[in-house]
């Protein structure tokens, strides 16, 4: 038996079919994963995502000690907004990939559950130095609820402040109402927002929700969404020995600020002068099914998948996969000894409800 959410039992009402996930039980699919998925992309699906693992920092030195510890720059955001980026080793690999929600007086971070011991050994030892104070938050929950209605639903659903706070929220904004943090960020590609509550308080909003017509999403559809949304996922598009240049994470790397030292510039400065893989999406034309790991031959050279799947929305198998730089045009993926044809293109591979993919010729 794993670690369960306060939404188990709720779960196990809603007919879910529960798997192991990082140590924890969860439900991968409610009965159909195909009609989650459309149903996040035409309406509002809820997640539980309380198995992600909260952490709160605060102290008088905890903005220095993010600015040494973040690729990303939490000087970029004002406070009431949350900022993606990893957290690098000396060697410039991934660490783990994060949100950060910077308030006024401290700053909560949301790192991946798969890798919590990871991530919470390495917090801890780069604060030598600094005086702050790293603290989990295993008493809290967190619901997604993503789509194109979602907004619409959490403003009639939530009490009046609340329901304001996600009306008038700008992307990547977040507020917080009491001990409830509201925030418009998700994993999907669609609008909505996440709210972290404690875990008490769960099954209430969860059946609310749920009794307005919002349906309960599994792993399955969470996973299809995010590839279709050209999302990376930890431990498949990058981990400890990728660096954000090859993991398409360019742009959560902050370099203009010379004077902040974090961790990993230098060995990024280094490799961003360097030939290297980079990640590009993947459209089969052939019929078949991409998966992670699957060799792509390029006319330049081999690459490899690194997520794969069907995309319910476009009818087609995707992937991201990382491949020699300057790959352009068609290249053949290996499936099960044969070789079928792929169009490289530039994700997100869906917006809104669409095919949003740009070839590269």
């Amino acid at each position: 038996m794993g670690h369960r959410t306060p939404l188990y039992d709720a779960h196990l009402a809603a007919g879910a079919k529960m798997v192991d996930f990082g140590g924890w039980d969860m439900p991968i699919h409610y009965g159909s994963q195909l009609e989650e998925h459309h149903a996040v992309r035409q309406g509002a699906g809820m997640f539980d995502v309380s198995h992600m693992t909260v952490v709160d920092v605060a102290g008088n030195d905890s903005r220095a000690y993010l600015r040494h510890l973040l690729a990303n720059d939490i000087d970029k955001v004002p406070a009431g907004r949350a900022l993606y980026t990893c957290m690098l080793n000396e060697r410039g690999g991934v660490v783990d990939d994060l949100i950060v929600y910077k308030g006024a007086d401290q700053f909560r971070l949301v790192v991946n559950c798969a890798t919590r011991d990871k991530d919470l050994d390495w917090m801890e030892g780069q604060a030598g130095g600094y005086a702050v104070d790293i603290r989990e938050r295993p008493d809290l929950a967190m619901i997604a609820v993503q789509g194109p209605e979602a907004r619409a639903i959490l403003e009639q659903q939530l009490c009046d402040t609340a329901g304001e706070a996600v009306r008038d929220m700008p992307f990547f904004g977040f507020e917080t109402v009491g001990e409830w943090l509201i925030a418009r960020t998700g994993y999907t590609g669609e609008d909505g927002a996440e709210i972290i509550l404690p875990g008490g308080k769960a099954p209430e909003l969860w059946q609310r929700l749920l009794d307005a017509g919002v349906r309960p999403i599994g792993l399955g559809a969470r996973d299809t969404l995010r590839l279709e949304a050209g999302l990376n996922l930890y431990g498949n598009d990058m981990d400890d020995d990728i660096t954000p240049w090859e993991a398409n994470l360019g742009w959560t790397v902050a370099l203009d600020d010379t004077e902040r030292d974090f961790v990993g510039r230098r060995a990024l400065e280094r490799h961003k002068e360097q030939d290297h893989p980079v990640m590009r999406g993947l459209v089969l034309e052939d019929k078949g099914v991409l998966r992670p790991h699957q060799t792509v031959h390029a006319p330049n050279g081999e690459g490899e998948t690194t997520s794969g799947t069907f995309s319910p929305t476009l009818g087609q198998a995707i992937a991201l996969a990382r491949l020699p730089a300057g790959t352009t045009g068609t290249v053949e993926v290996e499936i099960r000894k044969k070789r079928l044809r792929a169009r490289v293109v530039r994700p997100p591979f869906v917006r809104n409800g669409k095919a949003a993919y740009k070839p590269l010729d």
